[in-house]
């Protein structure tokens, strides 16, 4: 029942071009009914499912566009960028990566590609170096933390459907995603501009040369003209557009202080005694909740105040932050209610017995469920929350560090391959320029070497854990 069901999924999403959370419930209703739940019994089946995944990652999911949000509006992204490309030009596919790595720990992948594509157009035309050159580490380094790391939604979904630490999850995703993105960006990126060696002479790559113009229109000396007679326009109200931009060193605490916080808690799992003193206060405060919110309050001033914004306006970017994130909120709420189901309904049981009578371990399991509803779907969230629910009852009784892994090697699979049903391709290719054919020579097969590194990587880490 499970594999119809997500034939029935996929159908909808691929054939239909039905939305994913619709195509999700769907699926789950028909295999909790097909697998002898009662008419009744199905739908709070996949409404207990919804509301415990939503309950813990919505918050998290929605705290961390909150940091995304003030991060890109108060200018702290083009700060990191500015201060990391300074100096030799031979350094900077390393420094691509670095800044996307930064860049992208708050924010979605869609929204870190929209900065950082500026920023790359910039770069080439510069050094005169290859846009894959600099394009593939950045895209890279991207790519990677939407697939391993918190609070990022498909680590998040998989850890809450898993029963998973997010600490050690983050910890750990660490130790994979570093060498993960040398490998898939710096290295992977020297060939990659080879094979497809454009310059910055794309439309698409055009577009994005006003990255580092004022905000709000103003031009480079912050005196702002009226677009039709050339004369100043009257001054904004105090408080409603930023005056000032966050220092590098600001912008690297904010965003690496929820980090911190939750590695510390992590630590503290392992190697502090519950009787110490001070072992409560650091779980309270790198529990992930109160880690993202303590960011958060930190970034409306670092972010925020700091740079001119006054209250009213903050109040409404942290409002604006949580409409693009409503779909994918849905999509993992439905991908726990299929989870449920699958569970309540005996199939993730029979999975579980077919995976071990096949001497297949929940990594692996995971990591090939989700490579083929990502190169079904093209969707990496739907990949994660599906497979995660596939092989939960595998993975029950794990340790929290065996859990964690299984998380990883799902991210790595939902990565593989992206081709033309995954809206991350059109966006790499439109924004550089490319054919279809070298949008697969470069990002796609950029997504592969992520998918296998992040899976040997997590089977290297099983070794020791």
């Amino acid at each position: 029942m499970a594999v119809l069901g997500i034939a029935i999924i996929v159908l909808l999403i691929v054939a239909l071009k039905v939305h994913a959370f619709l195509s999700l419930t769907i699926g789950a209703l028909f295999v909790g009914v097909a697998s002898g739940i009662g008419a009744g019994d199905v739908t709070k089946s996949y409404e207990n499912g919804v509301g415990s995944v939503l309950g813990y990652v919505g918050v998290l999911i929605a705290l961390g566009a909150m940091v995304g949000k003030l991060l890109a509006d108060s200018g702290g992204a083009d700060q990191v960028v500015d201060t990391l490309l300074r100096g030799k030009s031979a350094s900077l596919p390393w420094k691509m990566a670095l800044i996307a790595f930064i860049i992208g720990i708050p924010m979605f992948f869609e929204i870190g590609l929209v900065l950082l594509i500026p920023v790359v157009v910039l770069a080439v035309r510069r050094t005169g170096a290859r846009a894959m050159l600099l394009g593939i580490p950045a895209l890279a380094g991207l790519s990677v933390l939407h697939g391993f790391i918190p609070p990022h939604p498909g680590p998040l979904a998989a850890i809450g459907v898993l029963k998973g630490n997010v600490g050690i999850t983050l910890a750990l995703g660490l130790l994979v995603a570093i060498p993960t993105v040398i490998v898939a960006g710096p290295l992977f990126g020297r060939l990659a501009a080879k094979w497809v060696p454009i310059g910055a002479a794309g439309t698409a790559l055009e577009v994005g040369a006003g990255h580092h113009e004022v905000e709000d229109g103003g031009s480079q000396d912050g005196k702002a003209q009226d677009g039709r007679h050339g004369r100043p326009e009257e001054p904004a109200p105090a408080g409603t557009k930023r005056t000032r931009t966050p220092s590098f060193a600001a912008t690297l605490i904010t965003v690496l202080l929820p980090v911190a916080l939750m590695l510390i808690k992590a630590a503290s799992d392992v190697w502090m005694s519950k009787d110490n003193a001070i072992y409560p206060v650091l779980q309270f405060i790198g529990d992930p909740v109160v880690a993202l919110l303590i960011a958060v309050l930190v970034a409306m001033y670092t972010f925020g105040t700091a740079v001119g914004f006054g209250i009213p306006v903050l109040s409404k970017k942290i409002g604006e932050s949580l409409l693009p994130i409503s779909g994918v909120m849905l999509i993992v709420g439905a991908g726990g209610g299929f989870k449920q189901v699958l569970v309540d309904g005996g199939t993730g049981t029979a999975i579980a017995k077919i995976a071990i009578a096949a001497n297949l371990s929940a990594l692996l399991l995971g990591w090939i469920v989700a490579v083929l509803i990502r190169l079904a779907t093209g969707s990496a969230t739907v990949a994660t929350v599906t497979a995660a629910g596939i092989v939960a009852p595998l993975a029950t009784g794990e340790s929290t560090t065996h859990l964690a892994l299984v998380v990883l090697a799902i991210g790595a699979g939902s990565l593989f391959f992206s081709h033309v049903n995954d809206a991350g391709f059109w966006l790499v290719k439109e924004y550089f320029g490319m054919t279809v054919g070298e949008t697969i020579k470069t990002w796609s097969l950029m997504e592969t070497v992520i998918s296998i590194m992040g899976l040997g990587m997590t089977l290297i880490l099983s070794i020791f854990w």
